[in-house]
This record gives C-alpha cells, structure tokens and sequence, in this order.
C-alpha cells in the first residue's frame, strides 16, 4: 500500500485548512458552537503553519493535525498534544486519521517528546477507536466536564509513551528494595 501524503502545512494552505475545519464541524467532537461567518484566521500567533501535519492528495488538503505543546511550563516540554484531528467528509475510511496521527507521533518524537497526550469527548466512539488503535490509551477522565446540547459530556485524557520500551508514566510512589 502506498504511504499517504502527509506533508507540513504552509501559510499558504490557511484558508483550506479553515473551509476544512468549519466543513467538518460536528457536535460529536466540538465543545464550542458551529462556527458563523466571517471565520476567524486559521493560522495566527498562537496557531502557526509549522504546528500542523496535512494530508494532501495533490488538489489540496483534505486532513490535518495539529501538534502543540500542553502548557508553557518548561518541566513539561518533553510532552506533545494532539490539539485537533480533522478529516474530510469525502477522505474518511481511507486511512487518512490514522496516517496523521502516526506522521504526529514521528513528528513529536522528531521534536524531542517522548510522550504525546490528547483530549476527545467521552462520546466521540469512532476518535476513541482511533487513538486506541495506535496505542493511546485512557489515562483519566473528567466526569461531565462540558454540558453540550443540553447533555453533560465526559473529558477524556489518553496519552502514550513515545519510545521502545520505556515507559514514561510517572512512579506509582511505591517501590521494591
């Protein structure tokens, strides 16, 4: 099978990345209502072209991911967050989810990570299959954390280690002599 094409986004690419991005909108995985015209830009200070990995068949991008750190906090650099994973309508059940998000395992492990974390709403089933798939699995949950629609909605946080046969969790606080 040949490898998809995962390529890193270019300034360029902003307002298909933003069509994209509202095309895709969905209450399953969004906290925040569907976005109304005009949008703001895809990429600004906070958001920039080098934190994405797209997903491009040669007529532009029809997925991307976005790759951040969790919080400024020196002490926990060597993290990376999946901070969004989209993928068109038209692309689904063709890999493209899952190529991206091992194009951002390989880059975060290119960044120097050597665990990378994510957020998905409780009842987003098919993004949970995913994530468990390629390795993440659930490392807590924030019971009811978003009321949406008129439901309250679990937060889950699942993460993975980013290296061969080390783990990065922290000690359990117990140990043996």
């Amino acid at each position: 099978m040949t490898p998809l094409p995962i390529r890193r986004a270019r300034p360029g690419d902003a307002e298909a990345l933003s069509l994209l991005d509202h095309a895709t909108w969905s209450a399953l995985h969004a906290v925040t209502p569907c976005p109304q015209p005009p949008f703001a830009p895809f990429f600004d200070a906070g958001v920039r072209p080098e934190d994405h990995l797209v997903a491009d068949f040669g007529d532009g991008p029809v997925g991307y991911v976005r790759l951040g750190l969790p919080t400024r906090l020196a002490c926990n650099r060597h993290v990376r967050q999946v901070q969004g994973l989209v993928v068109a309508g038209h692309a689904r059940g063709r890999g493209v989810g899952r190529a991206l998000l091992r194009a951002a395992c390989d880059e975060a492990r290119r960044r120097g990570a050597v665990r990378i974390t994510l957020r998905v709403l409780g009842r987003n089933a098919p993004a949970r299959a995913l994530y468990a798939s390629e390795g993440f699995v659930v490392e807590g949950v924030l019971p009811g954390e978003f009321l949406l629609d008129g439901e309250y909605v679990d937060d889950v946080l699942m993460g993975r280690p980013l290296t061969a046969g080390r783990s990065t969790r922290p000690p359990s606080g117990r140990h043996r002599d």
